[in-house]
């Protein structure tokens, strides 16, 4: 099999930093009409930072934002 050549998008699957969740954060919230929504979005969101943050050297992808953190309770 012929090995692949990742792409700067492929490759960029490190781990992000707070300002990179922020700005995500921000763009999730900016869609959401209600407030009820927005408040229960934040709440979530922040909840998720706050795991994502406290454990070493996780890359940001589907697995561990479907799977892991939901599991830490």
């Amino acid at each position: 099999m012929v090995p692949q050549k990742h792409t700067e998008s492929v490759v960029r699957s490190e781990r992000l930093t707070i300002p990179e969740l922020e700005q995500s954060k921000v763009a999730v919230l900016n869609t959401l009409a209600s407030v009820h929504s927005r408040r229960c979005y934040t709440f979530a969101i922040d909840k998720f930072i706050a795991w994502y943050c406290s454990e070493p050297r996780l890359t940001f992808n589907r697995a561990v934002v479907t799977g892991s953190w939901w599991s830490s309770g």
